[in-house]
């Protein structure tokens, strides 16, 4: 009866430190399927039907304090028409005299938006290698869902946030010059 007892919470104890281990990975990919937690949804191309009502999007950009780069969005905010592809810059300059890789994360706001913000072209998730001097204008091509005029508890939201923050990769993957930008 021990040995039972035993073996039972020895399996409980692993499983709880294997879902431990893979909880951060399948809740990013729970929240970027189903736009939780201001979690914009990314798409491959806009086919959405453009409708006659305009979303202003703010942009925000952030670096963390141990990677020294200066980051901007190239214009604060544009208006755009549901469905209608939207193009915005972000600008990041390293004044530093080394080279420095860095990887974005995102988030968009009003949460309960959201999941209507798409995505279809992103500099966020993917290591960026800037050389020592250097300034790189990164794309964000985006739309907002033409479905969100069908949820009436979404009529107030006419204003979004994108908003990145930038942080340093101590053990970058990317290799060569601009390789993590091509």
């Amino acid at each position: 009866m021990y040995k039972k007892t035993l073996f039972t919470l020895i399996a409980i104890a692993l499983g709880m430190l294997s879902l431990g281990f893979a909880s951060k990975p399948l809740y990013d990919t729970f929240c970027r399927i189903t736009g939780y937690g201001g979690t914009p949804k990314i798409a491959d191309e806009n086919l959405s039907v453009v409708l006659d009502r305009d979303v202003t999007v703010q942009f925000d950009a952030n670096t963390s304090s141990d990677l020294g780069w200066i980051f901007k969005p190239e214009q604060r905010e544009m208006t755009v028409k549901v469905g209608a592809s939207g193009l915005a810059f972000y600008e990041v300059t390293n004044p530093t005299d080394k080279p420095l890789v860095g990887t974005a994360t995102f988030n968009v706001t009003p949460m309960k938006g959201a999941p209507y913000f798409i995505k279809t072209e992103c500099f966020c998730f993917q290591e960026q290698l800037v050389e020592p001097g250097e300034t790189v204008s990164m794309p964000v091509l985006f739309h907002i869902d033409p479905q969100i005029d069908e949820e009436r508890r979404l009529d107030d939201v006419r204003e979004y946030t994108l908003s990145y923050t930038f942080f340093k990769v101590d053990k970058p993957t990317v290799t060569g010059p601009r390789a993590a930008l091509d």
